[in-house]
């Protein structure tokens, strides 16, 4: 059975104050949180017995501080999806490595404002799928550790590094001629420009694009053509799919093995 101070407890980590001052987040989900047990200690488990008598899990979740097991109905109590998935960790939000240099980096993702949830865990994992392990996102960009992009990185938020940084600021720290792309309308085709193995690439906002002061920082101005050219089309891609397509495309150019 879980207590009435547990539950409270899970329902303020919902909220992004509570994260940062508790430097905790919530995963759920056979999936999420067996990814996120691969790399670190949870502080607390909550799952049905059907969850921990599967697949070694009980075992796995005695690396926690503390194991609940729950009832389906306990369960709803404390989830944040519409339908509860077994199992919710509360987990610690990983430290950035400092050790790490930009070269070490190879590609990153930049992200100006990405504001919707969904948008930003399908881009967490789409980074993880091309093997970006580093994003650093913007003031105004969503939360990463929020539950519902948690969800929707499907586990990739385990293997990718998060920075929340005063962009325009980091951006202009970079080594001088260091190559920044972004995706604009009045970029070049992504098809015909060359493209390194180390970089920024600059994804913004929904319904903004990019803002101002970094769009001034973008070295390589990007664009992905709709087909055929001078078609009547949709005004935009949404970001994520524009996100796969470009980290697709510089992918495709470099050597497997760099």
């Amino acid at each position: 059975m879980i207590s009435k101070n547990k539950i409270k407890y899970i329902a303020a980590l919902g909220h992004k104050k509570h994260r940062q001052e508790e430097g905790l987040f919530v995963g759920e989900g056979p999936k999420v949180v067996a990814d996120l047990l691969q790399v670190m200690k949870p502080r607390l488990i909550v799952a049905t017995q059907q969850w921990l008598d599967e697949g070694g899990n009980a075992q796995a979740a005695t690396a926690a501080a503390e194991v609940i097991t729950v009832t389906d109905d306990e369960l709803r109590k404390v989830s944040f999806l519409q339908h509860p998935q077994q199992v919710l960790g509360v987990f610690p939000m990983p430290k950035p490595n400092d050790q790490e240099s930009l070269d070490d980096m190879g590609l990153v993702l930049a992200l100006d404002g990405v504001q919707d949830p969904g948008n930003l865990g399908t881009i967490i994992r789409i980074a993880d799928w091309f093997g970006i392990t580093n994003i650093f996102c913007s003031a105004e960009t969503a939360d990463p550790w929020n539950p519902k992009v948690v969800q929707a990185t499907m586990g990739s938020i385990a293997r990718v590094r998060l920075h929340t940084v005063d962009l325009p600021q980091w951006m202009g720290s970079l080594p001088s001629g260091y190559p920044v792309y972004g995706t604009l309308l009045e970029g070049s085709s992504i098809y015909e420009q060359e493209l390194s193995a180390k970089g920024v690439i600059v994804m913004g906002n929904e319904g903004n694009g990019i803002s101002p002061a970094i769009r001034q920082l973008i070295t390589h101005k990007l664009l992905i053509p709709n087909y055929p050219e001078g078609r009547q089309t949709a005004d935009s891609l949404n970001v994520a799919i524009a996100t796969a397509i470009t980290c697709a495309e510089f992918r495709r150019r470099m050597p497997t093995h760099p």
